[in-house]
């Protein structure tokens, strides 16, 4: 891709009025009475028909239809704020990341040309937020109120972190990266949003700082232009808007680290445990857990009883997903279901079922999938006041005619 394209494309108006469309959203029925009364389909700047949850700080959800294909369009990927200060697009050529810390030998500034210049690698892989489906949980809990629509999957593109940190000469003793963000709070007060990752993981091949999203630049409200990509991880850590990085050998403090993101300990599967940030009694919420979501039919829709076909994709923290199961009876049995060729660990695995013919009548289609780690979405949601890594069985409703 060349550096003329992505910066004209790249430069387009942040702010413009938002504007609704007519057609009502389907949301699914376990929503809270509040959140049904404030989503509303909208347009947003470099983005078609999204979802409304909030407008400050902007949090805008995915339609679940979007996920019948396995990669997300940039114009329709969720939009997910922590702070209320969207920064400006800046003028490409001042931009600069700056990388230090006490374990970097060194202090580097490096441009936009000059993250261009070191080897590109691309990356498909899922982000999404840890509080997806948070609005689903009974009992509710405090929060953005999501349904299935905060996360995406995409082609990222850019350096690897690891040559980045090569850069600035790496001291013994680093024990996690920094990332820091330009969307600063508007006032004195509230934390800006920083997080740090294990310096291991940081390190990875897969780890990125993407510059491109699906072959264009980074949408300004995905992080233009640049953010941090950690495969397999939740994205409250794939920092948007980057503008700094630190090796450290202490483990970051902060509300966002110390407070925020956190879950007890013990209660959802790891592979690589974020050991720096652990306590005896909560641990910070790191890798994805195994997950599916039907795309098609969409809630409340009407099926010909000839048949009808059932797809949607499924994802986990990396490890690949194994097998999908669909029940057309709301859990009673299960058919295993086609899986599409894998397009990588990290990737959405899209399934179909082919219904066979079907009596008249109320249905309830539910999906399960299961891990190359052998893990199976959980049956009982595992409660946590975050309402983080919900991945119950999500059922459907549907009317065969």
């Amino acid at each position: 891709m060349q550096r003329r394209t992505l910066m004209a494309a790249g430069a387009t108006a942040l702010l413009a009025p938002v504007s609704g469309m007519a057609d009502g959203p389907v949301l699914p029925p376990e929503l809270p009475d509040g959140t049904r009364e404030i989503v509303r389909p909208a347009n947003l700047p470099g983005k078609t028909r999204m979802l409304r949850l909030t407008d400050r700080p902007p949090n805008y959800a995915t339609p679940t239809d979007v996920f019948a294909d396995a990669i997300t369009p940039n114009d329709r990927f969720f939009v997910r704020y922590h702070i209320d200060a969207v920064p400006p697009p800046p003028p490409i050529d001042d931009w600069v990341l700056t990388i230090g810390g006490d374990a970097a030998v060194q202090d580097i500034r490096l441009r936009w040309a000059d993250l261009l210049d070191m080897p590109q690698i691309g990356v498909l892989a899922v982000c999404q937020c840890a509080g997806n489906r948070r609005g689903l949980a009974v009992p509710h809990v405090a929060g953005v109120q999501w349904g299935d629509g905060a996360m995406g999957c995409a082609e990222w593109r850019g350096p690897r972190l690891r040559d980045i940190l090569l850069a600035a000469r790496i001291k013994p003793g680093a024990v996690e990266v920094y990332a820091g963000g330009a969307d600063a709070p508007p006032t004195p007060g509230p934390p800006a949003f920083r997080k740090s990752i294990p310096f291991a993981k940081a390190m990875d091949d897969d780890t990125i700082i993407a510059l491109a999203m699906n072959g264009a630049p980074l949408p300004v409200l995905n992080g233009y232009p640049a953010r941090l990509v950690v495969p397999g991880w939740t994205g409250t850590y794939w920092v948007k808007h980057l503008n700094s990085i630190e090796i450290s050998a202490t483990p970051l403090a902060n509300f966002w680290m110390n407070t925020d993101g956190r879950v007890p300990a013990g209660l959802f599967p790891v592979q690589r445990p974020f050991a720096s940030q652990a306590t005896e009694t909560t641990v910070p919420v790191t890798e994805m857990v195994v997950n599916s979501l039907i795309a098609e039919p969409v809630e409340g829709g009407e099926v010909e009883r000839a048949g009808f076909r059932v797809g949607g994709v499924a994802w986990d923290r990396g490890t690949g997903i194994r097998r999908v199961e669909i029940s057309l009876d709301g859990g009673g049995t299960w058919l295993d279901a086609l899986l599409a060729p894998p397009l990588g660990p990290y990737a959405f695995r899209r399934f179909t079922l082919d219904s066979g013919f079907m009596r008249r009548g109320q249905y309830r289609l539910v999906s399960r999938a299961t891990s190359n780690a052998g893990e199976r979405q959980s049956e009982v949601l595992k409660a946590n006041p975050g309402g983080y890594h919900n991945n119950v069985p999500r059922g459907i409703s549907v009317t065969v005619i």
